[in-house]
């Protein structure tokens, strides 16, 4: 079996999913190593691989983003885009392309070294890293190892073709479309990151491998062996390019550890309280719109007597104390996928993860989407009849309980097909066939 190294950058909603395809890897039979930061060695330690301290961005996200120590101007890029979020959609997906344009190959030659490093010590027989680990695949393909990409997120981060742009969604929900001159402006913002990123490519390629073929469309370079996506093949999204296996695994979440007698007894007091129990989490990032969760809470309070919630409020938790009575438990984070297990609907803000967990779990969902994927996130959830979306920053407290009603009465009945396929694949699926694939493309795998 071969040997692998699984790179990941330091973000828990990336590390996490990819430390659970190196274990699923592993459980086959393959020698892995998970290459991340070192305040993710934990993830390795679960998942029963051998770690490998490697650091590819200067960003990062521990668990909670506000929380995770960061240089000035990462955590000044951090309050931009969190203000971004309250503007609008366009705007929040205009920052990030800001954002992106400044800084969109941080320290090129450093990854490249280390790299090459890693790959003297370690000899592995090939990689798996995350689509959005850009230095990590030009380094990858400038020194000619081969490689399988993990897409995090909504698969049209793998560019469908020349009319797809990374930060553009491929479609989007019915409440948040943009006026046709918003979108023109995202358009062309994408299109000249599209140019500029593509350049710094071609430049650094020249210099360090000016043998290999050039590296292309740089949005778009990714495996030409094997790609695995951590989503559902859904029968509407584009058409990815020919040539690599597409390994669509549904899900790449662990099974979920049971709750512990604590988790029990707070969970019997809310429905003793309430007869449904609705699960509210923004994700690690998103936990600071605070007046989002207050208002989906509040929403709850006030227009479902029968429901009580669970809230992950991240930093915010102090700030939404006062929320907390027996019907409304308010904590920093919370064991998201053994709660899904339990919980009767979720409130997410259209993560891929959060998409895929409730999928699995069967639960439906109201998705308030803010940036990045998620909105094709949340418009495949609506297509799929999975859930309800709604614009978050249109949100008020009385538009929350016919929400859930809706939720409850249309997507709940859809969910018992969409549940069994999801369960069908995962993470050891994936890691069999992608082993498979590999091992047809790559001597020695």
């Amino acid at each position: 079996m071969p040997r692998v190294v699984v790179v990941s950058p330091p973000f828990l909603s990336h590390a996490q999913p990819l430390s659970v395809l190196a274990g699923a890897l592993r459980d086959l039979g393959a020698e892995v190593f998970f290459a991340c930061a070192p305040a993710f060695e934990h993830l390795a330690r679960r998942a029963a691989v051998d770690f490998v301290p490697l650091s590819v961005t200067r960003n990062a996200n521990t668990g909670v983003a506000e929380a995770t120590e960061q240089d000035a101007r990462e955590a000044a890029r951090l309050r931009e885009f969190l203000d971004a979020t309250r503007e609008g959609a366009v705007a929040t997906l205009l920052t990030q392309a800001r954002h992106r344009h400044a800084d969109m190959l941080a320290d090129p030659d450093g990854v490249l070294d280390a790299l090459r490093a890693a790959d003297r010590r370690l000899r592995p027989d090939w990689y798996v890293v995350d689509q959005l680990s850009y230095p990590v695949t030009l380094a990858l393909h400038c020194l000619g190892l081969p490689y399988a990409t993990f897409c995090p997120g909504h698969p049209s981060y793998v560019l469908s073709g020349p009319d797809a742009w990374f930060g553009v969604p491929y479609d989007w929900p019915e409440a948040l479309r943009p006026a046709p001159d918003r979108l023109a402006e995202l358009r062309y913002a994408a299109r000249r990151n599209d140019t500029a990123f593509t350049r710094l490519f071609a430049e650094f390629a020249r210099r360090h491998a000016p043998s290999r073929p050039a590296p292309g469309r740089a949005f778009a370079l990714s495996s030409p062996h094997a790609v695995v996506h951590a989503y559902p093949d859904l029968p509407w999204l584009p058409l990815p390019p020919p040539g690599p296996a597409r390994l669509f695994a549904g899900h790449m979440a662990a099974d979920p550890e049971p709750l512990d007698a604590r988790w029990r007894t707070r969970l019997d007091a809310l429905r003793a309280a309430g007869e449904r129990v609705v699960l509210i989490a923004l994700g690690t990032f998103l936990s600071a719109r605070d007046d989002v969760l207050r208002s989906v809470a509040t929403g709850v309070l006030e227009g479902l007597p029968d429901v009580s919630v669970v809230v992950a409020a991240g930093e915010r938790a102090g700030a939404l104390a006062d929320l907390a009575d027996e019907r409304v438990l308010v904590l920093p984070q919370v064991p998201q996928r053994a709660l899904l297990e339990q919980v009767d609907a979720m409130v997410h803000h259209g993560g891929g993860n959060s998409f895929t967990e409730c999928l699995r779990a069967g639960v439906p969902a109201l998705v308030l989407p803010f940036s990045s994927d998620q909105f094709a996130v949340a418009r495949d959830a609506e297509r799929a009849g999975a859930g309800l979306v709604l614009d978050p920053n249109d949100l008020k407290p009385s538009d929350v309980p016919a929400a859930l009603e809706t939720v409850w009465s249309t997507a709940a009945p859809n969910l018992r097909a969409l549940a069994a396929a999801v369960r069908a694949r995962g993470p050891r699926w994936a890691a069999a066939e992608l082993l498979t694939a590999m091992d047809r493309q790559v001597p020695g795998g």
